[in-house]
C-alpha cells in the first residue's frame, strides 16, 4: 500500500491521473477518502488527483497517543502529502473537518495553495453554538469507544443535516453507514476530542482571512443550517471567496450531489486557472451584514 509519513505516522494515499496541475481531496470526520469517489473520476481525466486517509483512519495509522491528533496536526498532514508525494502547489478541496484543514492551509501556507473549495466548513463555529459545541463533543467521543461503530453509524447517519442523503440515494447512504462502521472507534473519538473539540471557531481567524491570498469556493447546503451563518462570514471576509448554497442539501453535498458539485468545482478551477475569478476588497461589516439579512432569500445561488 502506498502510504506518506507525518511526524512519523504512515498516512495512506491514493493517486490518480497525470494532469499538469494536482488535486488533494481532505475527506470529513464521518468519511475517509472514498466518499470522494465521484470527484476522483470526474477530476482524474484533467487532473492529477490525490486522495488519502487522516491518521486515525485505517489503512493510515491510529496512533493511541491522543496527543498525536489535532487541528495543526491535520494541517501539517496535508504538507506531508504534498511533500511526500514532490507537489509544490496544489488545488485543494475539503469536506467539513477537511475543509477547516484546507481553510488554515491556505493562512498558513498562502504560496502553496493554488485555489480552496471548502464545502460544509464551519460545523461547532458560530458564537451562539460554542457552549454547546465545546460541551458536547467530549460526551459524543466517548460514545464513539463506548457504544462502538456498528452501534454509532445509524445514529450519526440519521443526523437531521445526514437524512437528506438517505431520501436522495438510500444506496450511497447504505454506503456511507457501512463505510462508517468500518472506522476505528479510538481513532474517531481521538480525533473527536482532540480536533474536532479544541479547534478554535473559523471566526477566531477572521483577521487572517481578510489578508487571505488563495481563491476559494465556499460550498454549502441550505439545510446545512450549523454551517450557513459561518459560510456567510467567510463570504464577506475572504477576498477571493465565492459562495454557492445548494437547495434542498444537507452537510455530505459532495455525495448528496456530486454532478451539481462537480461542476461548480470545475468551473471555480477553471476560472482560477484562466485568471478570471473574481477578486473583491473586503468590506467586512457592510457586506456581512447585508448578507445575515438577505440569507434567507438564497437557493442555489453563486455570490
Amino acid at each position: 500500500m502506498p502510504f506518506v509519513e507525518s511526524d512519523g505516522i504512515k498516512l495512506y494515499v491514493e493517486e490518480y491521473g497525470r494532469g499538469r496541475n494536482s488535486i488533494i481531496f481532505v475527506h470529513e470526520f464521518e468519511a475517509d477518502l472514498r466518499s470522494w469517489e465521484a470527484q476522483v473520476r470526474h477530476f482524474s481525466r484533467a487532473y492529477h488527483c490525490v486522495t488519502f486517509n487522516a491518521r486515525g483512519y485505517p489503512p493510515s495509522d491510529v496512533p493511541d497517543d491522543p496527543a498525536a491528533y489535532g487541528w495543526e496536526t491535520s494541517v501539517r498532514d496535508i504538507a506531508a502529502v504534498m511533500n511526500g508525494l514532490s507537489i509544490p502547489r496544489v488545488h485543494l478541496i475539503g469536506s467539513s473537518m477537511g475543509a477547516y484543514a484546507a481553510l488554515l492551509f491556505g493562512l498558513r501556507h498562502p504560496g502553496k495553495a493554488r485555489a480552496i473549495v471548502a464545502a460544509g466548513a464551519g460545523y461547532g463555529s458560530p458564537p451562539a453554538d460554542r457552549e454547546v459545541w465545546l460541551r458536547k463533543m467530549p460526551v459524543f467521543a466517548r460514545a464513539l469507544v463506548g457504544r462502538g461503530m456498528d452501534a454509532m453509524a445509524e445514529k450519526m447517519a440519521r443526523h437531521a443535516t445526514r437524512i437528506q442523503l438517505k431520501h436522495k440515494d438510500p444506496k450511497g447512504w447504505r454506503e456511507f453507514v457501512e463505510r462508517l462502521k468500518q472506522h476505528s472507534p479510538w481513532g474517531m473519538a481521538h480525533t473527536m476530542s482532540q480536533c474536532q473539540a479544541l479547534r478554535p471557531s473559523l471566526h477566531d481567524f477572521r483577521d487572517g482571512f481578510a489578508h487571505m491570498t488563495s481563491p476559494v469556493l465556499l460550498a454549502v447546503g441550505d439545510e446545512d443550517v450549523p454551517c450557513l451563518q459561518t459560510n456567510m462570514m467567510l463570504k464577506a471576509t475572504i477576498p477571493g471567496a465565492g459562495l454557492w448554497i445548494c437547495p434542498n442539501t444537507g452537510h455530505a453535498i459532495n455525495l448528496e450531489e456530486p454532478a451539481a458539485f462537480n461542476a461548480e468545482v470545475e468551473r471555480f478551477l477553471g476560472a482560477v486557472e484562466r485568471g478570471t475569478w473574481p477578486w473583491t476588497a473586503p468590506e467586512l461589516d457592510v457586506r456581512a451584514s447585508r448578507n445575515s439579512a438577505s440569507m434567507s432569500q438564497f437557493g442555489g445561488m453563486r455570490l
